[in-house]
């Protein structure tokens, strides 16, 4: 099994006596490397036969880039132990279990990459561990990510928020098509809490986001007869190919625009 102790210090990437395989695998890793100092290693996985590591990384520079810029980055490494050489791919997310669900997809086993338990706010309830299993698993690519907006708070005694929008592919949403993700943490950063809001269509999710400080819409109830439909939806869903809902493409570059507030989760 693969190694998913705390680790100390930096970010080990171990790819020590490797050369990037190429000109964009030393780009991606430089532009990750370059912030080492300002990195700090929220989770991490690295394959017992040493060919692949997955990181998720808290960035503090964030708070100091493009406004409502994410916070975490998911860092893929891949090794091709007989040529000395390794890949580096990442992305930026803004919640961490989006940030694992994309390592799960470049084949992290889904339990490797737990959060460390000691690293910045915990759960402050059920409702938010369940809603971040469904990020995390996000079964056959359920959510689309549409937008996300953190606000990065530079005082402890003001908590922080992260508005994620996504389009919720589920058969049983379809009513309800566009989903808020709302992440809140704590005025002492101590505990946090993720919510869910249902929206009929975009324009609603927008004006939501944009307004900052009216309640939540809760998602509906399933409708009648769900649970008896349950095997064969979550087939349907996952057995469909992925696409964006038709308005989408309204969004146009959407990510880091929406006038909403977010959160931090990064060590305190």
């Amino acid at each position: 099994m693969g190694s998913t102790d705390k680790p100390a210090g930096p970010p080990d990437y171990r790819i020590t006596g490797f050369e990037p395989a190429n000109a964009v695998t030393e780009d991606s890793y430089e532009l990750v490397a370059s912030a080492a100092e300002d990195l700090a290693v929220v989770a991490a996985h690295h394959s017992a036969n040493g060919r692949d590591t997955y990181l998720v990384l808290y960035d503090a520079t964030a708070i100091y880039g493009h406004p409502g810029a994410p916070a975490y980055i998911a860092v893929h490494v891949t090794r091709d132990l007989e040529r000395r050489v390794f890949d580096f791919d990442h992305a930026h997310h803004p919640l961490v279990p989006l940030a694992q669900n994309w390592l799960i997809e470049k084949g992290c086993p889904p339990d490797a990459v737990r959060a460390f338990t000691d690293r910045g706010p915990q759960p402050a309830d059920a409702l938010t561990s369940r809603l971040e299993g469904l990020l995390r698993t996000n079964i056959g690519q359920r959510y689309l990510v549409l937008d996300h907006y953190t606000d990065h708070q530079s005082s402890s005694d003001a908590g922080a928020r992260t508005s994620t929008l996504v389009h919720d592919r589920h058969p049983l949403s379809a009513t309800h098509p566009y989903r808020v993700f709302l992440e809140e943490v704590t005025q002492d950063f101590e505990t946090y809490t993720v919510r869910e809001g249902a929206f009929s269509s975009i324009e609603a999710a927008d004006l939501w986001i944009a307004a900052g400080d009216l309640p939540l819409p809760p998602a509906p109830a399933p409708v009648p007869g769900w649970r008896a439909d349950a095997a064969r939806v979550r087939t349907t869903c996952a057995n469909a190919a992925p696409s964006a809902p038709s308005d989408a493409t309204k969004t146009g570059d959407r990510v880091g625009r929406t006038p909403a507030s977010a959160t931090r989760r990064g060590p305190r």
